[in-house]
């Protein structure tokens, strides 16, 4: 055997023990890390939630609060967020595929980074051992775990030459899965293809006619940068016009309620000074218990089935902020 043979002998064997040794360490509690985080994981991010979960551990925040949340705008979600302790969770200054339309939903999170083969590698055998598809792109990964309500959020480090984490295929698969859209902090490419979508919306950082040959997949499900703003998996996703804001799921109940009374509380004020009834300074200050009276007889009054959340649900909010 000559010496070209054994050392190229020699190489495949240290490779086939570094996969043995991966596969070893990954069947070893607590020894191991995967591509996706694991449901304990998940649900130990988001241990603010007692509410119903999907099997990767995500909050599921329904879909009738997600229907609601369409309506609230950007900035008394931000108001209420802050409110809360919570000073980073917005992010604006996108392209918008659909700049008129609104998209909420349940985050997917997936972080991207630079390209270095040997990573790549590991992360590949990795998704194998998770039972994904390794014939294709990583950056197929995320796409196939997506459900109804799911918005794919993925931190590709504002890369856009290189860096189009989707053309109008996965754009397919992406609307076909969860019925919703991206927002990627990277590039897409063949923008005219994703237009023709229906349904389909995306917030994202420049297009570009390069594929995604310099930027690989890292994780999935784990905290991600987006811009200024931090994202957790099960977050909930306002996006519109005005940007992005990213709330912790044991959040979005009261936050809707909350915000949808703000909604009311500007048509009572805008209503009242268009008939000068008050002045700009009364309306704009802390209300007197003249003006919150009136609030209360003019809630009462509105039309039935018009109120954006039930009169109980309005009828507790009000009695609790009173005490």
């Amino acid at each position: 055997m000559g010496t070209g043979t054994i050392k190229f002998t020699l190489q495949k064997m240290n490779k086939i023990i570094l996969l043995l040794s991966v596969f070893t360490f990954s069947h070893y509690p607590g020894q191991s890390q995967g591509v996706a985080s694991t449901p304990e994981y998940v649900r130990e991010l988001t241990a603010d939630w007692h509410g119903e979960r999907f099997e990767d551990g995500r909050p599921k925040v329904s879909d009738a609060l997600l229907k609601r949340m369409k309506k609230i705008q950007i900035e008394e979600a931000w108001g209420y967020l802050r409110s809360r302790g919570y000073h980073n969770q917005y992010e604006g200054n996108w392209e918008i595929l659909h700049p008129d339309s609104v998209m909420t939903g349940r985050v997917i999170t997936a972080q991207y980074m630079p390209l270095r083969p040997d990573y790549k590698q590991l992360v590949k055998v990795k998704g194998a051992l998770e039972n994904r598809d390794t014939v294709g792109g990583s950056n197929s990964w995320p796409i196939e775990i997506l459900v109804p309500g799911d918005v794919y959020v993925a931190d590709g480090y504002g890369r856009v030459i290189d860096g189009t984490l989707i053309g109008s295929n996965l754009g397919n698969a992406i609307y076909t899965n969860s019925r919703n859209g991206v927002i990627f902090d990277a590039g897409v490419r063949d923008v005219a293809g994703l237009l023709d979508i229906k349904g389909f919306n995306g917030w994202y950082r420049g297009s570009d006619p390069s594929f995604l040959t310099e930027e690989m997949l890292t994780s999935i499900n784990t905290p991600v940068r987006i811009g200024r703003a931090i994202v957790l998996p099960g977050d909930v996703v306002l996006a519109n016009l005005h940007g992005t804001i990213f709330i912790p799921a044991h959040l979005v109940a009261e936050l809707v309620l909350s915000s949808e009374v703000v909604g009311l509380r500007d048509q009572f004020g805008f209503q009242r000074l268009r008939e000068k009834k008050y002045t700009p300074g009364q309306i704009d200050t802390k209300w007197t218990a003249e003006i919150n009276a009136d609030f209360r007889n003019w809630i009462e009054a509105y039309p039935d089935g018009k109120l954006p959340m039930s009169r109980k649900e309005l009828e507790d909010y009000l009695n609790a902020k009173k005490d």
